[in-house]
């Protein structure tokens, strides 16, 4: 391939980097027959580009960015899904995704503009494939760009120099409108081009309408719900869309979720009906069978040459590997109090005590679980839940005192202070002394995942993360950037969580004659269905846009979407306005030889607080004094 320089917004040289691997010999002694003349060459870009992607999976990191192996902040624990040891406060994305967006839009540009030259050693189909997987990843990226910063520089073409002007060069914001209509032309163009075949990792047509939606979805809940806007001198609109267009991306977002009709379907294939086990099973198996009819776009990992450490960061303690890590991904008891099946109060929070205000006591952890919606199990590990054979042991302490009368309340409700030590046995700070029961055995206050290490590695929440973890690994080989599990990007199920919420919001948008919100009712019953929660008995009640949003919370938690989702909402500054998260801790009665549970604030009085700036994030410094053009984000 020939030499290059890339220069957005300014006179930066940025020479072709050698270092990617690209399976053919260094960029700089090859030329562009050699790539783009074979069919190999051409898949050997293909899979850089592809390795590319802005796609937040295991490896992305908030404060580390998009491939940073040893996972610090981990996403669902700046969104509410989870409590981390690693992260106690509210936090945006501060790796700056800008520069490594543009080489990628480079890359496919350069693509483009290349390959029509060799396009007769190929069949015309396989180039108008090619075509639309390149302007799939242009759009996928321009995407990932307008989401964090609003209107962006708009690039279709390879930048040259010398040979073009820097005043050229120095390309300035488009209106975050303009970009939205970019990015749907793209995946329009992709849709259109590329073919039906599913090759596992790459782009056919129904990957493009798929990301459509997403993307058009976003588009409609900014123009619906943003109040935070810029424009330039010459009156474009940096961020910000206009009111009057969220009809337009919604039914653009429906329109493109209604093209997956009859090609992907909802993983059922260990299913029954009424049979909690079998839906509990199921839904484990999803997110490990390769042939899932539900995956629409993944990536791929395989051991050793491509790997991640997610079984590491995030197995219960007792069953940590040699690394010394576990826990990392705990779940609130405010993400596990939205799903069907467990004890509540009025106020919808759970039910832990008795109309006197004395615990509920329970033979076995699990127990007050028993009627809990499948979903939940498959989600989060509860105390007491079997995982690898292993009962997982989640305890706080062990209660000595009195039961006679009950129970009374450890401490006030709300309250952040530490739990007393009178009639209670806790371990901190290390190793747990074990405690002699009255019937002479002995128990570990905190149990084996319990709430005792100084480190934080336990279930600090009183629960621990479950999707995704594989549960045939051993645990010698539960080790930092052993897995290769395969992350799903994008699934079936959010398809349908997308046309549904898109349908609901043109119903209130006045566009009811088109029986919006009874397809979204089927959509989102096919997915309670399948989670085997409870089914909604009527459309009406989707007039409330929260009911779909909270099954979005549910069917795609620790997916990495919901902090998007809050963000798109513009609802995460009030669910983040000094919150501290809460948990929900097991402890043993000597006495009575049962369990009760105390709900309550994150024991570390971590408060988390969004900053309403950070809906739209900071251009890079170092981009903005490169280019007198670009305008910086609201606050910074």
């Amino acid at each position: 391939m020939k030499k290059y320089t890339y220069i957005i917004l300014s006179v930066l040289i940025c020479w072709t980097s050698a270092c990617k691997k690209l399976n053919v010999a260094p960029l700089n002694i090859i030329q562009d027959k050699d790539v783009f003349g074979s069919q190999g060459g051409i898949q050997a870009y293909m899979a850089r580009i592809y390795s590319e992607l802005p796609i937040e999976d295991f490896r992305y990191s908030p404060t580390r960015g998009l491939n940073f192996f040893w996972i610090i902040s981990p996403f669902s624990c700046i969104s509410g899904e989870g409590l981390s040891r690693d992260q106690t406060s509210a936090t945006q994305e501060t790796f700056g995704y800008w520069s490594d967006a543009y080489k990628l839009i480079r890359e496919a540009n350069y693509f483009m503009e290349t390959l029509p030259k060799y396009a007769g050693t190929y069949s015309a189909d396989q180039v108008k494939s090619w075509m639309g997987e390149a302007r799939f990843i242009r759009g996928a990226t321009y995407f990932a760009l307008a989401k964090r910063y609003g209107g962006v520089p708009l690039v279709d073409k390879v930048l040259q120099y010398p040979g073009t002007s820097i005043e050229e060069l120095n390309i300035p914001r488009a209106s975050e409108e303009k970009v939205y209509d970019f990015v749907a032309a793209d995946l329009d163009y992709a849709y259109a081009n590329l073919s039906e075949s599913n090759q596992v990792g790459r782009a056919n047509k129904y990957v493009a309408a798929a990301f459509k939606s997403r993307a058009m979805l976003y588009a409609g809940a900014i123009a619906k719900y943003n109040n935070i806007t810029l424009v330039d001198n010459t009156g474009n609109r940096l961020c910000g869309i206009p009111a009057s267009k969220a009809v337009t991306y919604f039914k653009a977002a429906y329109d493109a979720a209604v093209l997956l009709d009859g090609h992907y379907s909802l993983y059922k294939k260990a299913w029954a009906a009424g049979d909690k086990a079998a839906q509990y099973q199921n839904y484990v198996n999803l997110f490990g069978d390769a042939s899932s009819p539900e995956n629409i776009f993944v990536r791929q990992y395989h051991y050793p040459e491509s790997v991640h450490g997610y079984d590491a960061y995030n197995v219960p303690r007792q069953l940590m590997g040699a690394n010394g890590y576990s826990s990392e991904i705990n779940p609130t008891l405010d993400f596990v109090e939205m799903f069907d099946g467990l004890p509540k109060n009025a106020d919808g929070t759970i039910k832990t005590l008795d109309a006197g205000g004395k615990y509920l006591e329970y033979t076995n952890t699990m127990d007050l679980f028993a009627n809990a919606e499948p979903r939940l199990r498959a989600t989060v590990i509860l105390p007491g839940d079997v995982f690898k054979g292993q009962s997982i042991e989640i305890r706080r302490g062990i209660y000595t005192g009195n039961t006679a009368g009950g129970i009374n309340r450890l401490l006030p409700a709300g309250s952040t202070s530490n739990y007393p030590t009178d009639n209670l046995v806790i371990s901190s700070n290390g190793a747990q002394t074990p405690y002699k029961l009255p019937d002479g055995t002995t128990m570990n206050p905190a149990g084996l995942s319990g709430v005792f290490t100084a480190d934080g590695t336990c279930a600090i929440s009183g629960f621990s993360i479950r999707k995704n973890l594989d549960p045939n690994k051993p645990t010698s080989e539960v080790l930092e950037n052993h897995s290769d599990e395969t992350w799903i990007e994008l699934r079936y199920a959010e398809v349908l969580l997308n046309r549904a919420e898109a349908a609901v919001e043109l119903n209130a948008l006045g566009d009811q004659s088109a029986g919006y919100l009874q397809d979204a009712f089927i959509a989102i019953n096919q997915i309670r269905e399948r989670a085997g929660a409870d089914l909604l008995t009527s459309a009406a009640a989707l007039t409330d846009i929260n009911i779909v949003r909270k099954e979005r919370k549910k069917e795609l938690g620790f997916e990495n979407k919901t902090w998007w989702d809050l963000r798109r909402w513009r609802t995460i500054d009030k669910e983040q306005n000094s919150t501290i998260y809460r948990v929900l801790m097991p402890f043993y009665s000597a006495i009575d030889k049962k369990y009760f549970f105390d709900a309550r604030p994150d024991e570390r009085n971590a408060r988390y607080t969004f900053d309403s700036r950070w809906y739209y994030e900071q251009i890079p410094q170092g981009e903005i004094a490169k280019s007198q053009n670009l305008i910086q984000n609201p606050g910074y």
